[in-house]
């Protein structure tokens, strides 16, 4: 696993969509902690798309307040749709003009990653269940 010593004038704001249902919200604050501790003294925030709190907007501003000068915004979401292409490209511009000495980098989302083929003989192994 490649882990680049962390700066402190570098977050990282994990995105996710959003949902109605909070446990389902409650997935990206666990992976945001995971990650917290993966990187400590790193920044590292949360928010989401829609449907909950804090808002895109909001995680950027947590990170401004705490001193990040480059913000790399990642997408949790499984491909590059309309929400990672346009939404959070438009959110990226946006935060650059108000923030004009931040960069804001929008990431890959967990798309087609060579260890996805792990994760997902992960999650069939644990689908339980009769295998007749």
């Amino acid at each position: 696993m490649n882990q680049e010593e962390p700066s402190p004038q570098e977050a990282i704001l994990l995105i996710a969509h959003g949902s109605r249902r909070q446990a389902a919200n409650d997935d990206l604050i666990c992976l945001r902690n995971m990650v917290r501790d993966a990187r400590a003294g790193q920044i590292v925030e949360h928010a989401f798309l829609e449907l909950a709190n804090p808002t895109i907007p909001e995680g950027a501003v947590s990170c401004i307040e705490q001193g990040a000068k480059r913000i790399l915004m990642f997408p949790y979401f499984l491909s590059a749709g309309v929400h990672v292409v346009e939404d959070l490209t438009n959110f990226k511009t946006e935060f650059e003009k108000k923030w004009s000495d931040a960069t804001f980098i929008v990431c890959p989302p967990l798309g087609l990653h060579h260890l996805m083929v792990d994760i997902v003989f992960d999650r069939i192994g644990q689908g339980g269940g009769d295998r007749h």
